[in-house]
């Protein structure tokens, strides 16, 4: 069986790598290969970056209502896709197909349609000052940004960074997770029908060891924005620092759910066990610890544990599936890990 070649969206071009290089993406739910992606590294960023540059200057000169709707044609694009894209997101990431029609993929629509609107309703703030003096602020676009999106919620939260950049007139290179990179891609491809002006948005696949730290240390990336764990994020702290570069670090969490015992049980069980286990725990602020008060306790933990037995595990593709597959073999062992540091 052939694989899909996922290629880069460099200013406004479909291409492979620079150094001819590939790397396999896997289908969580059967462990194959289905896709190739391109391999990136400093010349591929490089290559983005001076696009990005290249399209500065008319892009951050467009007014803000235009940028709008731009990104609501992209919206549009994504929406008539829905199925294709939502499909394609779990065969990717193993999320349930239901899941990735009812979030992931209409998520990503409302973001692109949320920015588009922000982008026009910017206020400045003036300051009356002594001697007739007056102080006021203005935002300009910074230039290029860089965007690193997770693998949990591959579409939505990519579209979660760039919209905002795009609107507020950067440009932008973006890397999403080399474990899922597939529906990044397919947004590449409708940049393209869109005819979104070539450059404003580029999106560079590969290793974060690699073409993510080539987009991180890149001089002409002015901003990062990054959603991932927290050791990658330390390291992104301590590149950009020296820099003075403008650094979002969106990190891993440990969050409780807390359970007392004059609560609402029927819905405290409920919310705890969607908290628990939406999208098989692969969320940053997932419910992952909960804590019961003692008189409920022994009938909460029966009841909670009952509802978990009885989640439909099964093929990410059919309906009825409630949980579908860890993201990949090394997620699983993670898992596993924990599971028995827990026992210990």
């Amino acid at each position: 069986m052939s694989l899909q070649q996922i290629k880069n969206y460099i200013g406004g071009k479909l291409l492979p790598a620079t150094s001819g290089g590939w790397l396999e993406d896997f289908e969580p739910a059967t462990g194959r290969a289905y896709a190739q992606i391109p391999d990136s590294d400093t010349a591929d960023v490089a290559a983005a970056v001076a696009a990005a540059e290249r399209a500065f200057s008319a892009w951050s000169a467009t007014p803000a209502l235009e940028r709008g709707q731009w990104l609501l044609k992209l919206a549009a694009l994504l929406e008539r896709d829905l199925e294709k894209l939502a499909r394609a997101e779990s065969v990717d990431n193993g999320k349930p197909l239901g899941l990735a029609r009812s979030l992931d993929i209409p998520r990503a629509v409302a973001n692109l349609r949320f920015f588009a609107a922000a982008a026009s309703q910017f206020a400045s703030e003036s300051h009356a000052m002594e001697l007739g003096a007056v102080n006021y602020t203005l935002r300009s676009p910074l230039g290029t940004v860089g965007c690193i999106s997770p693998w949990n919620l591959p579409l939505y939260l990519f579209t979660w960074k760039i919209a905002p950049a795009l609107a507020a007139g950067n440009c932008v290179v973006a890397k999403p997770s080399e474990v899922t990179p597939m529906t990044a891609y397919l947004l590449s491809e409708l940049c393209l029908e869109a005819g979104l002006p070539a450059g404003v948005l580029n999106v560079v696949h590969g290793l974060g060891t690699k073409a993510g730290v080539a987009l991180v240390e890149h001089p002409g990336v002015k901003a990062l924005s990054f959603t991932g764990g927290t050791k990658t994020g330390a390291d992104i702290a301590a590149r950009t620092a020296p820099k003075f570069k403008k650094v979002s670090l969106e990190l891993g969490g440990k969050n409780p759910v807390l359970v007392f015992a004059d609560c609402d049980r029927e819905l405290a069980l409920k919310e705890s066990l969607r908290a628990a286990f939406t999208n098989q725990g692969e969320v940053c602020f997932c419910g992952s610890r909960i804590y019961v008060e003692r008189p409920l306790y022994d009938r909460f933990r029966d009841e909670f544990v009952a509802r978990v037995r009885a989640l439909k595990q099964g093929d990410p593709l059919e309906e009825s599936t409630q949980q579908g597959a860890l993201v990949s073999g090394a997620h699983l062992e993670k898992v596993l890990s924990y599971i028995e540091l827990a026992r210990q």
